[in-house]
This record gives structure tokens, sequence and C-alpha cells, in this order.
């Protein structure tokens, strides 16, 4: 069975009136761990297509962005979103239960952000009430204001570039601590790992962004401090 047919099965019980505390607690081990994960991204994209008012092509379009969906599986995707865009539960609701799924590791809640902030700016504008948005979700999933700059640098143009915020890094950091942050972000953003903790095949692509943006922020910081 393919992804988007476990997940339009996941999210028809939240239709059938189970709740989403029970859905997410059947998703909790891998491989279910990625159904969860693309729900969450596309639960919470679908509100906050929502946050500046309007649902443009664009924004749902994005999604494709995001994963990667095969022609056979365009009908269960666009259930999914629809599902999704319809459900009267609050986005906060998402954002605590995907959270609370996954416990300590917060790397893929990162990645989730990436995706979110990836179809914020489908449209080309990201939208106050859409930053408003993310960073209300940065901060159910425990990010402080620092890491949220970072990811932000990462899809706005016009957002402040810090390239110690995207290392996770101070600037007074040694240059050998800074080193290590970076080697130790490319090895998160490899595929293969970002697959083991739960961010589904379909959507791995976030990694080359996410690559670009670590090795564009250790060049600026090398070539900072020579």
């Amino acid at each position: 069975m393919s992804i988007w047919s476990r997940i339009a099965e996941a999210l028809a019980a939240l239709t059938a009136g189970e709740g989403l505390s029970a859905v997410f607690e059947k998703l909790r081990t891998s491989p279910d761990r990625t159904v969860a994960f693309a729900i969450a991204v596309i639960a919470l994209g679908a509100k906050m297509a929502k946050a500046d008012g309007i649902v443009t092509r664009d924004e749902v379009v994005a999604f494709r962005e995001v994963f990667v969906i095969p022609p056979e599986e365009e009908e269960n995707a666009a259930r999914v979103f629809n599902l999704a865009r319809q459900d009267v539960a609050g986005y906060e609701s998402y954002a605590r239960q995907i959270k609370a799924m996954f416990g300590d590791d917060d790397r893929p809640l990162c990645h989730l952000m990436e995706g979110l902030f990836q179809i914020a700016m489908a449209d080309g504008v990201y939208h106050p009430k859409e930053d408003d948005f993310l960073f209300n979700v940065a901060e159910i999933f425990g990010f402080d204001d620092r890491r949220f700059r970072g990811i932000r640098a990462q899809f706005v143009t016009e957002a402040e570039r810090d390239p110690y915020d995207v290392l996770g890094v101070l600037p007074e950091t040694p240059m050998d601590e800074v080193r290590s942050a970076w080697r130790q972000l490319v090895r998160d953003t490899h595929p293969d790992q970002m697959i083991a903790r739960g961010v589904p095949e379909e959507a791995v692509k976030l990694a080359e962004r996410r690559m670009v943006a670590i090795n564009r922020a250790w060049e600026e910081i090398q070539g900072a401090r020579r």
C-alpha cells in the first residue's frame, strides 16, 4: 500500500469521528511515523494556506515541491489536502500532537518546518500572518527565536540572514566547534538519516535546499574569519 493510500485511510478515520490523538497514537512507530509526518505537513500546510485569507493554486501545487506524488496517487493526495483543509480542529492541536509523537528528537520537526516554509513561499509572498502562524508552530515545537530565524532564512529572501543562526551556533563559538556543528548538520541532512527519523522518502528532497543553506552558512563564516 502506498503512503498516500495509508494517509487517506488515517484521515478518513478523523472524518469518521476518531480523535486526532487516537490517530497519531497509531502512527507512533516506523514506518507509520512517515505517514504522521506527511499528515502533519499537509494538515498544517492546509491551515497555513488560509492564514492570509486566500488559498491559492500556487499553495496547493506547492505540495508537489515537498512531496513526490506519482500520477496514480494524485486523487489520494488531493483528498488528503481537502480533508485537512476542511477539518475544524485548530492548527495548534496538530502541532502539539506531532510534537508529542516525536518526543525529544526535534530534527523531524525541523524538516517539517522547512516543508511549511516551502509551501508559504509558493506564491512568492511571505505574508505577516504566515509568519505569525509559523512562529507559533515553532514555539509549540520548542524552537527558540534563533532557530526559527535560521530556518526562515533558508526560504524568505528578505529575511535577516545570519549564518550562525543557520548552523545553530553563536558568533563567538570557536572555529573548531563551528566546523563540528556544520559537519553534524551535513550528516543529519543525508536522505538516509532523514528517512530513518520518519521523513517520508517522498519528501526527502527537502534535504536539497537545507544542504545548500548549511554549506552557504559555513562558507560565509569561513570567509568572515579569514
